[in-house]
C-alpha cells in the first residue's frame, strides 16, 4: 500500500497516486525516485562513449560534484564559480558599510561572507582520505576542533569570492533555461582536492526544488527559479577541511538537514513551505556526509541517520530518537536504503560496518540480538549502496570492488568482484532495466546485469571523471563530469 518516492519517502498510493506515477518517470532526489539507486521506468542506453549515444555534451561554469535533479523536461544541478572578486578590506570596515557579516572560525582565522537575494553535487563527494589514526573521539576530540586546520588533507580557504549557484537545464537539448546565484562568499574553509564547494543534490516535490549549500545557507525556488525562502543554519567545521557535502532529505511539508561536523552537530526539520524551523536536535557526532533517509513505519515517519559513533532513527513529527545502534566506522558518508522492514546503515572507512535494523526498534539495540544481520568487510566509503529488487548492492571502501547480499537474511550472493576499468570511485551505483551503472573517478561507466551471477555487459569510456551519480530517467542517463554534463541516449 505504501511506496517510496523520493528522498526515503514513503507516500500512501490512495493518497497521491498521480504523483507516486509521476517521480517513478523522473529522478526527484539523490538516490532517485525510490531511494535505492533504482529508476523502475528507465531504459537507459548499455553502450557509449563520446562519439556514440550522446545526445547533448555542455560545459558547465564552475565546479560541482553534485547529482544532477530531473524532473520533465528540465534538469536541475548546482555549481560553486570562482570569480575574481577579492576581500581587500580589513574585517569591521567598508564590509560593516555594506552589511557583509564576518564570523570568527577557529585559530582566530576570520571569513567574509556576503549573502546575497540575487535570482541565479553528488551525491555527496567527500575526500578519498579520511582524519589521521589515532585521531580520538568524544571529548578528546571534541578539544581539538577548529575547523581541521593543522591535520591536513583540505585545501587551505580560498581568498576569492565564489558564487553558489543553482541552474536549470533544458533535458531536450542541454541549454540553460535559468541560472540563479543564492549567495557570494569566500569560503571559511577548503575542500579536498577531489571534492568541490558544490557536492549537494537538489531535491523535489514536483512542485518546488529545495537546495543545500551547508554554510552558504538552505534554499528554496519554485520551477521556474524565483526565490521562496532562505534559512542560514551558521558555519560548518569540516574535519581536515575535507568540503561540505550532505544533501537535503523532503517528505511532505518537512525539509530535514543533518549537519555533523567539528562543532556542535545537530539534525534539523524545516517547514518546507517557509524555512521555519519544525524542530532541532542535537547530535554526538562529528563531521558526516551522509544524506538522511524518510521512511514509514507502523504509520510513523522515521529519518534515519547514520554516525560514526551511532546510527540513529528520529521520530520526524519531533525529532525524538526512537532507536541507536553503535558499531559504525569512520567518516560516515553512505546513505542508508531500506528493504521491507529493515534499514541498512553501512561505513567502511578505517573499519568496515554493515547493520540491518529492524524499523520496528526501539531504544538502544547495540549488541543486541534485534540486529536482524551484519557484516564486518567490503564495505563502502563514500558510494551509497544499491537495493535491487531484494538485493543489496555495495563496493569496498572506494575501490572498484563489487559484493551483493540478499539483503532480508545477510546470504552471500557474490563478494569482492574486481569492476574490469574502474579503480576507484565516489559515484554510488544506480539501476534500471536489470542493469547495473558504476561510475569511476576516471570517466569509465561499467554496466553489469542484475542478477546472482556477476556478469559485466559493457564498458563505457567518457573523456572526463565522474564523481557525481548518474541520473537514470527514460531512455536516457545524464552523467555529470568534471566539466561537462552529459546526456546519453540511443
Amino acid at each position: 500500500m505504501w511506496k517510496q518516492i523520493f528522498s526515503g519517502v514513503l507516500f500512501c498510493l490512495v493518497a497521491c497516486p498521480a504523483f507516486a506515477d509521476e517521480a517513478d518517470t523522473n529522478w526527484p532526489g539523490f538516490r532517485g525516485p525510490e531511494f535505492t539507486g533504482v529508476s523502475p521506468e528507465a531504459n537507459p542506453p548499455t553502450t557509449w562513449s563520446e562519439t556514440v549515444n550522446v545526445k547533448w555534451k555542455v560545459e558547465l561554469p564552475g565546479r560541482g560534484s553534485g547529482s544532477p535533479m530531473v524532473w520533465g523536461d528540465r534538469i536541475y544541478l548546482q555549481t560553486a564559480i570562482k570569480t575574481d572578486r577579492t576581500a581587500d578590506t580589513p574585517p569591521g570596515t567598508a564590509a560593516r558599510e555594506t552589511s557583509h557579516a564576518f564570523h570568527l572560525i577557529g585559530n582566530d582565522r576570520y571569513a567574509l561572507l556576503a549573502q546575497v537575494d540575487a535570482a541565479p553535487p553528488a551525491e555527496t563527494t567527500p575526500p578519498a582520505a579520511g582524519p589521521p589514526e589515532g585521531e580520538g573521539r568524544g571529548e578528546r576530540r571534541r578539544g581539538r576542533r577548529g575547523g581541521g586546520r593543522g591535520f591536513g588533507g583540505g585545501d587551505e580557504a580560498p581568498t576569492n569570492f565564489y558564487q553558489f549557484v543553482v541552474m536549470c537545464l533544458d533535458r531536450k537539448t542541454g541549454k540553460t533555461i535559468w541560472q540563479q546565484t543564492a549567495a557570494e562568499a569566500i569560503p571559511h574553509e577548503g575542500h579536498h582536492g577531489t571534492a568541490s564547494f558544490a557536492s549537494s543534490t537538489p531535491i523535489t516535490d514536483g512542485n518546488n526544488i529545495y537546495v543545500s549549500f551547508g554554510s552558504r545557507g538552505v534554499y528554496s525556488y519554485d520551477m521556474d527559479g524565483n526565490l521562496r525562502w532562505k534559512k542560514d543554519l551558521g558555519l560548518m567545521q569540516i574535519r581536515n577541511m575535507f568540503g561540505e557535502g550532505s544533501s537535503p532529505a523532503l517528505h511532505s511539508d518537512t525539509l530535514v538537514i543533518n549537519w555533523d561536523h567539528e562543532g556542535q552537530s545537530f539534525i534539523t526539520a524545516l517547514d518546507a513551505n517557509t524555512g521555519e524551523t519544525k524542530w532541532k536536535v542535537d547530535r554526538d557526532e562529528e563531521t558526516t556526509w551522509l544524506t538522511p533517509l524518510i521512511v514509514e513505519y507502523d504509520c510513523k515517519m522515521q529519518v534515519v541517520v547514520n554516525g560514526m559513533n551511532r546510527a540513529r532513527g528520529y521520530d520526524l513529527a519531533n525529532g525524538e530518537i526512537i532507536w541507536e545502534c553503535g558499531g559504525q566506522a569512520m567518516g560516515a558518508v553512505p546513505t542508508a536504503v531500506r528493504y521491507k522492514d529493515l534499514v541498512y546503515c553501512m561505513t567502511g572507512h578505517r573499519g568496515s560496518a554493515l547493520y540491518a535494523i529492524p524499523l520496528s526498534a526501539k531504544g538502544d539495540i547495540t549488541d543486541t540480538d534485534q540486529v536482524a544481520w551484519k557484516l564486518d568487510q567490503d564495505t563502502p566509503y563514500v558510494p551509497s549502496p544499491l537495493l535491487y529488487d531484494d538485493q543489496l548492492y555495495f563496493t569496498k571502501s572506494n575501490n572498484g570492488i563489487l559484493s551483493c547480499y540478499t539483503a532480508q537474511t545477510g546470504e552471500q550472493i557474490f563478494k569482492a568482484q574486481r569492476i574490469p576499468g574502474i579503480d576507484m570511485l565516489y559515484a554510488s551505483p544506480v539501476g534500471a532495466d536489470g542493469r547495473i551503472y558504476i561510475a569511476g573517478r576516471n570517466g569509465a561507466t561499467v554496466v553489469i546485469k542484475h542478477g546472482p551471477e556477476f556478469e559485466v555487459l559493457a564498458t563505457n569510456q567518457l573523456d572526463e571523471p565522474i564523481d557525481a551519480t548518474p541520473a537514470l530517467v527514460g531512455k536516457e542517463i545524464i552523467i555529470r563530469g568534471e566539466k561537462s554534463l552529459y546526456c546519453i541516449s540511443e
